[in-house]
C-alpha cells in the first residue's frame, strides 16, 4: 500500500511542477521571439509567472536577450521536482546527478513543447485555416523561428507544407543524441 501512496505523490509532484514549468518556459520562449504580449494568453502567462520572476529579476539580469531569471527559475523548479519525486520514492540523489538530470529534463521539455505546439498548429490549420484566435498567434510566434529554416530546406510541395516532418525528425534526433546521453550521465552521477 505504501508504494501506491509514493507513486501517487510522485504523480502529483510531476503534474503540478510540470504544468507550472511549461508556463514559465512558454514565457521565456515568448519573450525570446518578442511575441505580442497584449494577447490574452500571453497576459495569463505573465500574470501567473510574475510572482516568482519579479523578485528574481531584481537580482539576476538578462544576458544577450535571454531572461536569465526565467532560466534560473526553470532550473530550480526542475531540480526541486526531481528531488521531491526521488524523496517520495525513497531515493536520495547527489547534487551533480540532480543538476545533470535537470538540464536533460529541461532540454527534453523544450523539445516536447515545440513538438506539441507544432502539432497543435498543424491541427488548427486543418480545422480553421485563417481563423483568428489568440492561440494561433502564439503558436506562430513560437514555431516560426524553427519552421522557417525547415521550409527553406523542404519548401511546400503543391501547397502542402511538409517542413513539420523535417522538424519532428530533428527533434527526435536531438532527443536521442543529446537528451538520452545526458539522462544516462545524470543517472550515473545520481
Amino acid at each position: 500500500m505504501d508504494g501506491y501512496f509514493s507513486s501517487a505523490a510522485a504523480f502529483l509532484i510531476e503534474a503540478l511542477f510540470g504544468f507550472y514549468m511549461v508556463i514559465v518556459l512558454l514565457r521565456l520562449m515568448l519573450q525570446m521571439v518578442r511575441a505580442d504580449f497584449y494577447n490574452p494568453l500571453c497576459q495569463f502567462i505573465v500574470k501567473v509567472t510574475n510572482p516568482p520572476l519579479k523578485p528574481l529579476r531584481r537580482i539576476i539580469p538578462g544576458v544577450a536577450g535571454v531572461d536569465m531569471a526565467s532560466v534560473l527559475l526553470l532550473f530550480a523548479l526542475q531540480m526541486a521536482k526531481i528531488a521531491l519525486i526521488a524523496f517520495a520514492l525513497g531515493r536520495v540523489l547527489s547534487l551533480p546527478g540532480l543538476a545533470v538530470l535537470s538540464v536533460a529534463e529541461l532540454i527534453g521539455l523544450l523539445l516536447n513543447v515545440y513538438m506539441v505546439s507544432i502539432l497543435i498548429q498543424i491541427i488548427l490549420s486543418w480545422v480553421g485555416p485563417g481563423t483568428p484566435n489568440p492561440l494561433t498567434g502564439i503558436l506562430y510566434a513560437i514555431n516560426e523561428p524553427i519552421m522557417r529554416p525547415a521550409r527553406r530546406i523542404l519548401p511546400p510541395i503543391s501547397g502542402i507544407d511538409l517542413s513539420p516532418i523535417l522538424v519532428f525528425l530533428a527533434i527526435g534526433l536531438l532527443k536521442i543524441l543529446i537528451v538520452s546521453p545526458l539522462l544516462d550521465v545524470g543517472r550515473g552521477l545520481a
